[in-house]
């Protein structure tokens, strides 16, 4: 019996998803340094990479590495409509399709050999479709699991296509950097790179139980499989979204705790009101920090009953916060997001007693009003800046990023 050395799985990821859209819609700005956003990088085309731009960078520091850039101001409905185009094509490849945001996605096509031909095959027509239905490059990966798609298609880009045979997926992983495992950052990048562990061969060549031993037994059996290309996790179709979550790029500029408590009201303000829109509720709120020496922080803080209430949500995060605050402020804060997670179906009871408290109190209050739900009707029918805080009123708390339904 044959059985084909590619696939069966995609790992497609539009190029610099949307610095490649503003080049698409104006002719002018091909082949030239492109960057979307002007206090904070929200994106950047390759040839503004090539010089050293980075997505969150401030943009001082952007155009000191490349003054010819063109700034320009994110459109994020552009966005929408390309990524809802892209999707289409992909569902058009295959019903397999798992979203992982709005410019990716994995895609099974096991078992469509007679009909569409092999994986790579697909994957071609895939890249040339994507290309002439919306005009944008995609680089699309093509591997036996999820893991080694995902690289690859890392490793391909920009606009390429790789496939990893089964037979050769050694002699294409092992020799990658450290950091090329998925849940390797910067962290335990440097805990590996200390034991002398500064490719994936290596850290398949240690053994598991030292690797346990120095990074703990989750992350030490995790990294040891997927350095032996050990990925059964299969492509999911129509997963809900398990966390929704905003966050704001600060730039090198320090920001007073005031300034801080306005912009955590106004991500509050947007991940509840998708969080409703999704008709879902939320049990645990996640405060992200990074510091000016990019180091990044996490607190959370898990509620007994799910909840959908903008002020009690806002009340904890301000709490995680404060608690946040003495351990990073030398530094400086540069990114600030919140994320809501542990999500239920909508209906459930508001919020109610917490498991246990902050540390500096969260008051408990009632079941919301319809507050909520009378700001979000006007939002809907006015546009989103139709109400918002006396605070916010003036001030730039960055685009609203668009999200994949749920």
């Amino acid at each position: 019996m044959f059985v084909s050395n590619q696939g069966p799985i995609l790992h497609a990821d539009l190029d610099a998803f949307y610095a490649s859209v503003e080049q698409r819609d104006d002719p002018a700005l091909r082949g030239r340094p492109v960057i979307v956003g002007g206090g904070v990088v929200l994106a950047c085309s390759y040839e503004a990479k090539a010089r050293g731009v980075r997505s969150a960078m401030g943009g001082r520091q952007a155009r000191r590495l490349c003054p010819d850039a063109i700034v320009v101001p994110p459109r994020m409905s552009a966005y929408s409509a390309a990524s809802k185009a892209v999707f289409e094509v992909f569902a058009d490849t295959t019903p397999l399709v798992e979203a992982l945001s709005i410019d990716e996605a994995f895609l099974d096509v096991g078992g469509m050999a007679r009909i569409a031909g092999s994986p790579v095959h697909i994957a071609e027509r895939l890249r040339r479709e994507v290309a002439d239905r919306v005009g944008l490059p995609i680089t699309v990966g093509v591997a036996r699991t999820k893991f080694l798609a995902k690289v690859a298609s890392a490793v391909a880009k920009p606009d390429g296509l790789l496939n990893v045979p089964h037979n050769g997926e050694s002699a294409f992983l092992h020799p990658l950097p450290v950091e090329r495992l998925w849940g390797v950052g910067k962290v335990t990048a440097e805990k590996l790179r200390a034991r002398g562990l500064a490719t994936v061969g290596q850290v398949a060549a240690y053994d598991e139980a030292d690797l346990i031993s120095l990074l703990g037994p989750a992350t030490g059996r995790h990294l040891h499989a997927l350095a032996h290309h050990r990925d059964r996790r299969r492509v999911v179709t129509g997963r809900r979204r398990r966390s929704i979550g905003a966050q704001h790029a600060l730039g090198p500029r320090g920001r007073t705790p005031e300034e801080l408590d306005i912009l955590l009201a106004a991500l509050v303000d947007r991940v509840t009101r998708r969080l409703r829109r999704a008709e879902r509720s939320a049990r645990t709120i996640t405060l992200r920090t990074r510091a000016a020496d990019y180091t990044r922080r996490t607190r959370s803080y898990t509620v007994l009953q799910p909840t959908t209430d903008t002020a009690e949500i806002l009340s904890i995060a301000r709490t995680l916060l404060a608690a946040a605050l003495p351990t990073i402020h030398d530094e400086g804060i540069t990114l600030i997001g919140v994320a809501l997670s542990n999500l239920d179906p909508e209906g459930a009871v508001q919020l109610a007693l917490p498991l246990e408290a902050p540390a500096t109190g969260a008051r408990h209050r009632p079941p919301a009003t319809g507050l909520d739900t009378a700001l979000d009707s006007v939002r809907t029918r006015f546009g989103s800046a139709a109400v918002t805080r006396a605070a916010l009123l003036g001030r730039d708390v960055g685009p609203e990023v668009p999200l994949l339904p749920d």
